[in-house]
Formats: structure tokens, C-alpha cells, sequence
């Protein structure tokens, strides 16, 4: 016998085993005992495998045989307790013994990204999918108010008087506002005698000059300095601290907040005071809205009060017009603030640390900029997660990108986003290219130590932009940091690519998006050629809201809702191989195809993409990447 192997597999080798397992205590056992350890250091020296050395276990054999059945017994006891801590022990075991014992955990990662944005303040603003059935006719009926009024479509005069005009411009002036004559004028000349719906809610023009979409989102929902929320008396977000039963009661609350109630915000120093809530606007600038005439700019901060102060009487009057009473509609509405906004991030919480618990890391987008606040207390990063977001970030926005690790898990978590920034601004500059959209806080990107086995991770999460123009020029500046800085690390990059089945002109396409990325080496875990029709989100904005350019019908939310492949994770693809991947848009780990969401226990119009990554055998990164 010439090898190991044909020694391993002896008939006279196992033979020997058999035998010497079958000698007594006796007297004549100890004589055979004697005469097996003679015999196997003969038959050892003759079956020895080349380059091997049997003398250590000759050794224990003839050791094994001289003891009595008792000292036998605990003898192979101690033995098989180490060799159980020698297999289980991380730095001791083989490589052979490590794929049998080891967690999934040390060869694969569980991943997951999740935009977690959609419902800010207004619970109207996507369409969704509840039980209620009075839901689905209340917003048939709103739809079915804006695209045909009728007789309902009444001068704005009728709805927002001249009373109440009257009302507003001296409190305008009151409060020193420029522009209130001509503001005045504005309103005789143009405004009054326009119909509600055609020729004000339904006007491109009031949109693409933000007179009242810019004021909304200043003043829908405000978190104060001191933490209290505050919300503008109208239809579309959460406001509970008084009834929007007739005109005259929604006008005498709506004047109070805008120009009586004050609320504590933080200055630019740092420091805190008390703002009126008027104050909080800002001027409508041509250069950014090239709609905006010379004359509306000079006078854009009455202008945008006078449109807000219309925009949300109409809604109040709709609403009446298409209600079975006028505590009907507020009361929908609070059940839907309760389960879509109030209680948004701890229904997020929940998924998250109940269906996802088991992840090793989660990409997050679109995030609030109190969320680290909000989930301080939970089990979420009390037990399950460390929670990461940039230190760029504005903790005032809500759309910034963070990461959780597992605890305990991953040691030595770094920030690296400005140096990923640099090379972003570099790659632009070079290309010639106009400045990428990109904002402080959409882009997050850590390296991570392992602190099981010492690999060392590249972690990135991004949120696109609406279009997806950012993706490309943002994945190559990661990917080109990889290669360049940190050629040892493997990379994990979880985005809202903002990607598209069929792209405008100004989109970005899946179908471009996969071609570029695989281009670099680079796969996702929907593979190298994603499905087009793969969608990860499908949503649809109401008419209550204030971007009517973007209202799609109940008919037509099927044809015309956003229904996209838009999130991924990314890696190089000789570090990892996709184990499997699922899609969910329920919160337990299930997709509903052809389901609106975001729903009553789904918060987000983004599903969450998990999968089960692999990790191939080391490979020289360096050449294979590049």
C-alpha cells in the first residue's frame, strides 16, 4: 500500500481495529492486549502512507491497550470531548471540519434593502390598498370630482370669498409682508373669477410655479425644536386639533396657525427662538422656476399665502361636496393617520426586528433624519442592529441612507463618504458632465471589519434620484473606489437605483442599468439580467395632493402607476454567488403582484428586496475586478 488512502482503507487495518475493540479485562485479555500492541506497530510501520508519520498514534494505541476497561471507558470519553472542542473551536478546526460545523452566517450573508419613504404627512397621497371599502368610493368620488366637476366647479370667489381675502391681506400686512397691494390686484385681475377645478386645481402653470406645492411643503407638518408637531389646518395631512366641518370654522383656524401660532425653531447658529409660522417661507426664485414671471418673484411671499390659502379651501370644499357627511371623511382620514403616519415607524420597527432579525446587514433609504431618536428605545438596536447613518447628512431632511449591522457582528465601522464624494466630483468634472443630483445624506458608505473571521467589507447604501440619473455616475464612483483604495474588501451595495422598465428620456432604464453594472464586474441579486417586469414598487398619487401633474385616476392606476424594478443589491461577482432572493411588500417576507401599496400594514410604496448571498472561494480581487 503506497497511499494514504489505500491505508485509511485496509481490510487488515480494520480488521486490527475490530479486534482490538473486542478484548476483556481479563488476564488473557491483557496478554492479547500485549500481543495487539506488538503486532500493530508492525502492521503500522508496514502500511505507512509516504510522507506520513504513524508514531503518535502507535503511541496512543499501545498506551490505549496496557489500560483496563474502566480506565478504557473514560479514556475515550475525554477523548471524543476534544476532539468535539478542536472540531467546534473557530481557530482550531480544520479546513475540512469547518464547512460541516460552521453557522450558514460564516459562508453566507443575509441582506436586505428597503426605501422606506412614501408616507411623509398627507395619508391621501397614494393611492392604497385597505379593506375599507368606503375608502376606494370616497377617492373614486375625488377623482371623479377633479376630472368632471360640472356644476361643481364654482368660481374660487364662491369658496374662498372676498371676505376672507380681505381678511388675509391685513393680516399679510400686518406682518410686513411685501407686495400685498399688488397681491390684491393679482387677486381681482386673475385669481377670483377662475373656476376651482379647471382653471386653478387643474392649472400646469401654478404647478411649474410651486405657488402652492412650495408653501405645502413648508408648512404641512412641522417638527418644532422642542419636539412638539404641528400641523397647517387642511385636508391633506394629519391635522387632529380641530374639525373641518364647514368653510368658516377651517378659515378661522387656518388664519390662527399661519399668522397667531408660534413655534420653536432652531437658527442657523445653532441656537433656538420663536417663529411665527408665516415666517418659515421663503421667496419663489425665477432662476430655480423660470415659470415665475419678474412681477410674481417680487411678490412671491403673499402670492404663495393667497394660492396656499385657495389650494386648501377647494380641498375642504370637495370634500364636503363628495362626503357622505362632514365627520365622515376626518374620520377615515384619522384611522389612516393613525396606521399609515403616526405609526409608521414602529410598524417599520416591527418588520424589521421580527421578519428580518436574521439579517447580517440592512440598506436603508429615504430615512428621517430623527430616526436614530425614534428607535433608540427599541429591541430593533437594542438587541438586533447597530445603527449607522453619515455624518454629512442634514438631520433635518428625510431622505438620508443608513445601515444596520448585526451586533456584535461587524468591529472597526469607519465612514468613508466624503472620499467616495471626491471621486464622484473628480469622475464629473473629467467626464465633462453636469453636476450630479445627488444631496448631503443620499449616499452612506462604511468599511467594516468582520469580527468573526477579519474580512473586510465595503457597505454602501443610496437613494436616486427620481429619475435615476444619479445611479450610474454614483455605483462608478463606489465601484471605482473599491478597486482603487480598498482592492482587498468585498464590496455590498444596497440602492433605490430609481431604475425603469420603459424609460423616458430622461430616465434611466433597468435594462442600461444592468448592462453598465455587469460591466464592471459587478452583479446584483436579481442576477447579471434582471427581469424588466420585476417590479419592486407600484404606487399612484391621488388628486389629494398638490402635484396634479402627477395624479392618476382609480381607473387608471393599474395602466399608468409606477410600477418599476427599482431596488438592488450589488457585488462583485467572483466574491459572491446568489443564493436566493424574494421580494416583499407585506412585512412577512411575501410579495402581493399587482397590489398597490403602500397599504394599512405595508408603510412604504418601496418593496423590501432580501437575499442569501454565498461566498466563492478567495480569488486575486485585484485582477478579476479591474
Amino acid at each position: 500500500m503506497k497511499n494514504g488512502d489505500d491505508w485509511r482503507r485496509s481490510d487488515r487495518w480494520r480488521f486490527q481495529i475490530l479486534d482490538f475493540a473486542s478484548v476483556d479485562g481479563s488476564a488473557r485479555g491483557s496478554r492479547r492486549r500485549s500481543a495487539l500492541s506488538r503486532k500493530l506497530s508492525i502492521e503500522a510501520e508496514e502500511v505507512k502512507p509516504s510522507g506520513g508519520n504513524l508514531s503518535f498514534l502507535v503511541d496512543y494505541c499501545q498506551s490505549f491497550i496496557e489500560l483496563n476497561f474502566t480506565s478504557r471507558y473514560w479514556y475515550v470519553l475525554v477523548l471524543i470531548v476534544l476532539a468535539l472542542v478542536v472540531m467546534l473551536h473557530p481557530e482550531w478546526r480544520p479546513t475540512s471540519v469547518v464547512s460541516s460545523f460552521a453557522s450558514p452566517r460564516s459562508k453566507t450573508l443575509k441582506l436586505a434593502t428597503w426605501n422606506i419613504a412614501a408616507i411623509n404627512n398627507n395619508p391621501f397621497e397614494y393611492w392604497i390598498t385597505s379593506p375599507d371599502p368606503q375608502y376606494n368610493e370616497l377617492m373614486k368620488k375625488v377623482s371623479a370630482f377633479i376630472l368632471s366637476p360640472g356644476a361643481a366647479d364654482v368660481p374660487i370667489s364662491s369658496v374662498f370669498t372676498d371676505r376672507m381675502f380681505t381678511e388675509l391681506a391685513e393680516s399679510m400686512t400686518s406682518a410686513g409682508m411685501v407686495g400685498v397691494e399688488e397681491t390684491k390686484e393679482y387677486w381681482e385681475q386673475n385669481f377670483k373669477g377662475r373656476k376651482i377645478i379647471s382653471e386653478f386645481i387643474k392649472d400646469a402653470s401654478i404647478g411649474k410655479k410651486r405657488l402652492a406645492s412650495m408653501p405645502d411643503r413648508v408648512t404641512n407638518t412641522i417638527t418644532t425644536a422642542d419636539g412638539k408637531t404641528v400641523m397647517r389646518p387642511t385636508v391633506i395631512n394629519c391635522y387632529a386639533q380641530g374639525q373641518l366641518d364647514d368653510l368658516e370654522s377651517w378659515w378661522k383656524q387656518w388664519r390662527a396657525f399661519m399668522f397667531s401660532e408660534a413655534i420653536v425653531t432652531k437658527k442657523k447658529d445653532g441656537s433656538t427662538g420663536s417663529t411665527k409660522i408665516y415666517q418659515m417661507l421663503s421667496k419663489i426664485s425665477r432662476s430655480k422656476y423660470p415659470s415665475v414671471t419678474e412681477a410674481e418673484e417680487k411678490i412671491s411671499l403673499p402670492l404663495q399665502t393667497l394660492s396656499l390659502a385657495i389650494f386648501d379651501a377647494i380641498l375642504v370644499q370637495m370634500m364636503l361636496a363628495v362626503s357622505a357627511s362632514p365627520g365622515s371623511w376626518q374620520a377615515m382620514r384619522a384611522t389612516m393617520c393613525r396606521d399609515l403616519n403616526n405609526h409608521k415607524t414602529d410598524r417599520i420597527i416591527e418588520i424589521l426586528q421580527t421578519t428580518y432579525a436574521s439579517s447580517d446587514m440592512v440598506f436603508l433609504q429615504e430615512v428621517a433624519g430623527q430616526f436614530p431618536r425614534l428607535v433608540a428605545d427599541s429591541d430593533l438596536v437594542r438587541t438586533h442592529f447597530d445603527l449607522f447613518g453619515s455624518n454629512l447628512m442634514d438631520p433635518d431632511r428625510d431622505q438620508n441612507s443608513f445601515v444596520l449591522l448585526r451586533k456584535s457582528r461587524y468591529t472597526n465601522v469607519r465612514e468613508v463618504t466624503p472620499d467616495v464624494n471626491t471621486i464622484l466630483t473628480t469622475q464629473t468634472t473629467k467626464n465633462g458632465t453636469s453636476k450630479v443630483p445627488v444631496v448631503k445624506g443620499d449616499l452612506l458608505v462604511l468599511l467594516v471589519d468582520d469580527a468573526v473571521d477579519g474580512t473586510s467589507y465595503i457597505v454602501a447604501s443610496f437613494h436616486g434620484d427620481t429619475n435615476g440619473l444619479a445611479t450610474r455616475p454614483v455605483v462608478e464612483a463606489v465601484y471605482t473606489y473599491a478597486l482603487t483604495q480598498q482592492p482587498a474588501s468585498k464590496l455590498l451595495f444596497g440602492l433605490d437605483a430609481n431604475t425603469y422598465t420603459k424609460p423616458e428620456a430622461d430616465q434611466y432604464g433597468v435594462t442600461d442599468f444592468a448592462a453598465f453594472y455587469t460591466s464592471k464586474n459587478l452583479n446584483s441579486c436579481y442576477g447579471p439580467a434582471p427581469n424588466p417586469f420585476n417590479f419592486t414598487t407600484f404606487h399612484a398619487r391621488t388628486h389629494l395632493q398638490p402635484q396634479l401633474n402627477k395624479a392618476i385616476s382609480f381607473e387608471e392606476k393599474d395602466v399608468k402607476g409606477d410600477k418599476n424594478p427599482k431596488d438592488f443589491i450589488l457585488f462583485f461577482r467572483e466574491d459572491y454567488r446568489v443564493v436566493s432572493t424574494t421580494k416583499d411588500n407585506t412585512g412577512d417576507q411575501r410579495y402581493v403582484e399587482n397590489m398597490v401599496f403602500p397599504t394599512l400594514r405595508f408603510p412604504s410604496d418601496h418593496g423590501i428586496t432580501s437575499t442569501v448571498l454565498e461566498e466563492k472561494k478567495p480569488q486575486l480581487r485585484a485582477n478579476h475586478r479591474a
